[in-house]
Formats: structure tokens, sequence, C-alpha cells
């Protein structure tokens, strides 16, 4: 299979390790330069192929949206920025994606599966025999006599009663299903889900904030447990 060649560019070092670190777990992607600035960026796509560019926007002296309006030739190109009011201009310029640091890995790996399948539409890509599980966006339940479909996004966090869960969605009135909270955790499958106390799973995209040992999610302070703070200290730093 064709490997995806990839440039990173960020003025930020630690911002820098993050991506490399995230292009170093997935097996389609190859990791050509790290720049520092545009200018250098620049310089790099003058000499080699590059298939896809992960670029910051504010830096100093030229910007990534400056950059990418001055190529060409542009590959495919995902914005990294901190700054969510960049994001209309950004996805004018026809970005894959806009991905908003801190960069959760799932995030980062919607984003590049993306890219890939662009590249194998436009048959710039090989089509791999085999490429990274993508979950679904979505899951069935049972509640009372029905089968509900959740969509994936919905879910803000989940609580476990004994033998039933509580499912919290954007509506108002939880879903309340036969289940151990073990099992909808493997059941869910999914890298934007965590379990962070012995009765709750959360959703990180719903995380408003996180107040010392509560997690906020819209009015709700949910406890992190302390078996599991650790690892949940360390994904919302990745």
């Amino acid at each position: 299979m064709d490997l995806i060649k990839c440039v990173v560019i960020d003025d930020e070092p630690l911002a820098v390790d993050v991506l490399v670190s995230f292009i170093e777990r997935v097996p389609f992607l190859s990791l050509e330069a790290t720049c520092s600035n545009g200018l250098d960026a620049m310089a790099v796509l003058q000499r080699r192929k590059v298939d896809l560019i992960f670029t910051d926007i504010e830096m100093p002296d030229f910007s990534g949206i400056e950059m990418i309006k001055s190529l060409e030739v542009k590959p495919l190109f995902i914005f990294t920025t901190a700054y969510a009011h960049y994001a209309v201009e950004g996805f004018s310029l026809n970005a894959v994606d806009y991905l908003m640091k801190p960069i959760p890995f799932h995030r980062f790996l919607k984003a590049v599966t993306r890219a890939q399948n662009l590249l194998c539409k436009h048959n710039l890509l090989e089509i791999p025999s085999q490429t990274v599980d993508v979950q679904p966006e979505f899951i069935f339940v049972k509640s009372e006599y029905e089968n509900l479909k959740i969509n994936l996004c919905d879910i803000r966090y989940v609580e476990g009663l004994k033998d039933y869960i509580k499912i919290y969605t954007k509506s108002n009135k939880p879903i309340l299903t036969l289940s151990s909270l073990l099992k909808f955790e493997e059941k869910l499958g999914n890298r934007h889900f965590m379990r962070v106390h012995r009765s709750f799973i959360v959703s990180l995209r719903h995380i408003h904030s996180v107040q010392r040992n509560r997690i906020v999610i819209d009015d709700k302070r949910i406890p992190i447990g302390s078996n599991y703070k650790e690892e949940f200290v360390k994904i919302i730093k990745c």
C-alpha cells in the first residue's frame, strides 16, 4: 500500500511532538519533515512530494493560512490550531479538517482517514487492503419494548446503576437500558468515550471543564475516580 507522505508545520515544539507521535501510530502515514514556520515548509515542499500537510495557523511572520494560499500546487492540508475563529476561513480553503488543540488522537485519526479516502477517490493513492478500524457513528440499545438508535455524538455521559445504565443525551430524558457499565463500555468501542469512575463513562467531546476531581458536562458534575484519574489526565493533556 502507498503511504501518505506528511509534513508537520508548527512553531511550538510540544505541538510538533504530539503530531509526530500520532503519525507514528497510523500505519498508512509517513513523516517526511517537520518545520517551525511556513517559509521553511515551502522550501521543503519545493524539494519533496508531499501528500498531506498539518499546519498551525498563528505563526510568526507567515501564517498557515497565508502559506496555503501561496502554494500553486496544494497538497491536502489539515489545520491544527488553538483558535476556533479561523475555522470558517480554513474550510473556505477546502481544508480536509480543522483540529482544535489539544488534539485527541480519535479526532486526528478521523481527519487522516478522511484524507486517505480523498486520495483514494482521486486515484492518488493505492486503496489499502487494511486500514485502521473506524468505529460506527451510532449504536442500538434496547429500552423497554424497542431498540433505540443513538448517535454516538449525542451521548453526553453514561451512569451505571447496578444492573441498569442511564444514557444521557442531548434530550432531557435519559435512556434506561439493562446492561452493565463494563459491557456498555465495550459496546461503545470508541475513543470519544472514557471511563472516569466506577459508575460513569463520559464523552470527551462534551466536557465543558474539569474542576479538581469533577468533570462538568452540561449542568452535571461527574466525579473522577482515583483509579481512573491518571489515565484521564494523560488524555486531556495530550
